[in-house]
């Protein structure tokens, strides 16, 4: 199932993507980057506000949230700044879920152009976004340890 986020959602939020985030950074930059008490606390504010702005999507399983997905405009652009699942869960189509139903949203709101960041070495998110049409944007330089991909949408057909 895939709902919207709600505030008792914060801390379960919190602690999947620390541990999304770890699989990827872990070895690759310092721990207190990704895992540090300053980091933590900014990611939950981050989380608490998209939650409270209705920015953010849960899949949940067994009434467990085994998923999230969060976007919004940022200099006048769509973007997915996150979409993570719980790792004991890769693989079994929570995130081909919720990438559907943000996919559905911003087609039911007018979007056709989307943007995401992909740390560079999450090669395992890099071939996610690929099979399902993210592309590298031509417009926007590469970061300095992310890649900029684009996904562009066809018009909902009403």
């Amino acid at each position: 199932m895939i709902r919207l986020a709600i505030a008792d959602d914060l801390d379960a939020i919190a602690a999947l993507h620390r541990e999304a985030r770890a699989t990827y950074y872990r070895d690759r930059l310092p721990e207190d980057e990704y895992d540090g008490a300053e980091e933590l606390a900014r990611s939950r504010a981050a989380w608490g506000s998209a939650v409270a702005e209705g920015r953010v999507l849960c899949a949940v399983r067994d009434g467990v949230i085994a998923g999230v997905a969060a976007s919004g405009v940022r200099d006048g652009v769509m973007q997915l700044s996150q979409l993570h699942v719980a790792p004991a869960l890769w693989r079994r189509g929570v995130g081909s879920e919720l990438h559907r139903a943000c996919v559905d949203a911003w087609r039911e709101g007018g979007v056709t152009d989307v943007r995401l960041d992909v740390y560079e070495h999450n090669t395992r998110a890099q071939a996610f976004y690929a099979a399902r049409g993210w592309e590298p944007d031509p417009d926007v330089p590469r970061g300095s340890t992310h890649l900029v991909l684009r996904l562009t949408l066809a018009p909902s057909a009403e």
